[in-house]
């Protein structure tokens, strides 16, 4: 039986498509894309949500393995594409974050908030004199 596998991975190394399927090269970025996925669908919710500290360290993390990600040999494209993209949803993230914190994000969306709930109560109350002049 070991030698069946040791035949099996022999045949699949000899072939460099197969064997760079087969490796860390390739698995490690394919697994590592969920964070930047996250990232990418956090951009959907609410930036009262985003923590700072951890999309400041996320950005760091990505800048970090992009570098070393170029530094191995052979070069891994695809773990660079991979960190590329967590640095531009990471960036966005920290955009939103710092947005809505510091630079009147919040009150914006307050005074949105405000409006929509008088606009509300408006459409109501014309709703009720509509029913009351009808009868």
């Amino acid at each position: 039986m070991a030698a069946v596998a040791k035949a099996l991975n022999a045949k699949i190394r000899s072939n460099p498509t197969l064997s760079y399927f087969c490796s860390t090269h390739f698995w490690g970025p394919a697994s590592n894309f969920g964070i930047p996925i996250a990232a990418v669908l956090d951009t959907q919710k609410s930036p009262e949500l985003i923590s700072g500290q951890m999309t400041a360290a996320l950005c760091i993390y990505a800048g970090t393995f992009m570098r070393y990600s170029l530094a191995v040999t052979p070069p891994n494209y695809l773990l660079f594409a991979c960190h590329l993209v967590n640095a531009g949803a990471q960036s966005t993230q920290m955009y939103r974050y710092l947005n809505y914190h510091y630079w009147g994000g919040k009150e914006q969306s307050a005074v949105q908030q405000g409006v929509q709930a008088t606009t509300q109560a408006v459409e109501k109350i014309g709703d009720q004199a509509k029913s009351v002049v009808g009868k």
